[in-house]
């Protein structure tokens, strides 16, 4: 390891399981000081201490649950110097069953969590004239969508927008904003939910011929938080296997092939 985070304080917001503790062990692996963040209490927990980290419950809809976060990244390390909102939920929903309150859940953890997360860590980072404010979003929304993911489509779709706009209002205090997009991603919850048949159907629809992995998208992350992308502000990387390029299903070339 190169160890590019070296001395760097990072919080991570859902950092339990899945994505959010790829990034949070890339991160450590990086030298990175961590805060593990998340409302899975047991298995964030479990995060942590594998990592030696501090760790906090979190709800990221609730701006005092943000500060709290920080307030702890502060008292451990003294400073706040990346963070990650990657919590986020997708309850499966089509439109028209989709009742007021279930919008507003989605909405509550998905943007207006983002958007609590950068307002708290900004605070210290503007004291400090220097941060990483790194989002996960997917290519979920900005980009292609699938039945009963409507409110999930546009909280990130609404994430990239955040983006764009924090980034420019945060560039004159030494901070940059940027966030990763995602793919079909073999995260735990997809081996738990989803079929072997789905999942190759998955594959198929993949130039790079597999699912990605979590570690696939930390590395991005890692990128984005280290100095490397210093003049890097107001995009997303997506991490996808090709999968937005074909025009149709029929994209595989086999050259060798007669």
């Amino acid at each position: 390891m190169t160890k590019r985070l070296q001395g760097k304080t990072a919080l991570v917001i859902g950092a339990a399981r899945g994505i959010g503790k790829a990034i949070a062990v890339r991160f450590a692996e990086e030298g990175a000081n961590l805060v593990v963040a998340d409302t899975e209490r047991e298995a964030g927990a479990a995060t942590a201490a594998e990592l030696g980290a501090p760790f906090i419950y979190t709800d990221i809809s609730k701006l005092a649950d943000a500060e709290a976060a920080v307030a702890l990244a502060l008292e451990s390390y003294g400073r706040l110097d990346i963070l990650v909102q990657n919590a986020g939920i997708y309850p499966w929903q089509l439109l028209e069953q989709t009742s007021v309150d279930d919008w507003d859940r989605v909405m509550g953890v998905n943007l207006r969590g983002s958007f609590i997360a950068a307002r708290a860590a900004l605070v210290p980072m503007k004291a400090q004239g220097y941060g990483r404010i790194l989002f996960t979003s997917s290519i979920t929304g900005p980009h292609v969508t699938s039945p009963g993911h409507g409110h999930y489509s546009a909280t990130k779709a609404g994430i990239n927008g955040l983006i764009r706009a924090a980034a420019l209002e945060f560039s004159g205090y030494g901070i940059t904003v940027n966030g990763v997009e995602p793919g079909n991603i073999l995260t735990e919850a997809v081996q738990q939910h989803r079929s072997p048949e789905f999942l190759k159907s998955m594959e198929d629809a993949i130039p790079l011929g597999r699912l990605g992995s979590p570690r696939d998208v930390a590395n991005a992350f890692l990128f984005l938080a280290s100095d490397e992308a210093s003049y890097i502000t107001g995009t997303t990387i997506i991490v996808d296997g090709g999968q937005l390029l074909p025009e149709g299903n029929d994209f595989r070339i086999m050259p060798d092939r007669a």
